[in-house]
């Protein structure tokens, strides 16, 4: 007769069963946090974090620890299914973000901040306190959305369109050094194969989606969803006339928008204008 096999009684929660394996990892060596980074070359407070469950880190220090440990493919493998996760979310986006994960193909509009899958940490961690997050949830939810961005990496990732109004660039961070690597990153993303993106000017005028952030879905089984979003409110709609409205309108956004060249442009131009530090 097989033995019985013992429950470990270790977290069945994604990002919290990630931290503890890396804990776990760790004291089995009996190495103390700036040991581990004198080891494996990241700061000791990266560490820190990432045991904590204040930040899941990213890829290529996962893959550095797999490397370390001796663990091929397993901590990596923890770290896909806790950025994936999502119960790390807002119970209200829980939904969205399963479908996002999902998507083939998603297009977006931006009032006034970039969209999450291209947020910086910088940005995100400003967006989200002067929303009121603080402390340990802003952490956990900072994290969270930079996971995201792994979205849009690889090559069986989504095409992805974000239409950006002007005022998205023209809304800086406080700290100048943050919003140059703001932008630059946008500068960045823009030249990748699956990802478009386009400036709607202020001289565009005005237009139905002037204050409504806005993401289309288009999903495996060829549905396509909405997500509409303002300052107090967020709808996940699913209804297809309702969609098929929103599309006429977005189309209708698109096509005031600059071509994706001219606005790689524009973006550099407000690089430029970026003030240098003292």
């Amino acid at each position: 007769m097989p033995q019985r096999l013992m429950i470990t009684g270790r977290s069945q929660e994604p990002r919290g069963r990630f931290a503890e394996e890396l804990r776990r990892l760790r004291r089995e060596r009996s190495l103390s946090l700036r040991d581990l980074a004198k080891e494996v070359g990241w700061d000791s407070s990266q560490f820190s974090k990432m045991e904590s469950g204040r930040t899941l880190g990213g890829p290529e220090v996962v893959q550095a620890l797999d490397q370390f440990y001796g663990t091929p493919g397993l901590l990596v493998t923890l770290w896909e299914l806790a950025v994936a996760d999502p119960t790390q979310f807002k119970e209200q986006y829980r939904r969205y973000m399963v479908l996002e994960s999902e998507a083939m193909n998603l297009w977006h509009y931006a009032v006034s901040r970039p969209p999450g899958l291209l947020q910086t940490d910088a940005y995100a961690r400003e967006a989200l306190a002067a929303g009121g997050i603080e402390g340990r949830e802003l952490d956990q939810q900072v994290a969270a959305r930079v996971g995201r961005r792994e979205l849009l990496k690889g090559g069986d990732a989504p095409t992805f369109r974000s239409i950006l109004a002007e005022a998205v660039l023209r809304t800086p961070l406080r700290d100048a050094q943050e919003w140059q690597e703001q932008l630059e990153y946008l500068v960045e993303v823009s030249e990748r194969p699956n990802i478009t993106l386009q400036v709607l000017p202020f001289r565009a005028g005005s237009h139905g989606l002037a204050s409504t952030d806005l993401m289309f879905l288009r999903l495996l089984d060829s549905r396509t969803v909405a997500y509409a979003e303002n300052d107090v409110h967020g709808e996940l709609i699913e209804e297809p006339s309702r969609v098929e409205r929103f599309q006429r309108t977005y189309d209708a956004v698109r096509d005031m928008a600059l071509s994706p060249v001219e606005s790689r442009k524009f973006i550099l131009r407000m690089l430029e204008e970026v003030p240098c530090e003292p």
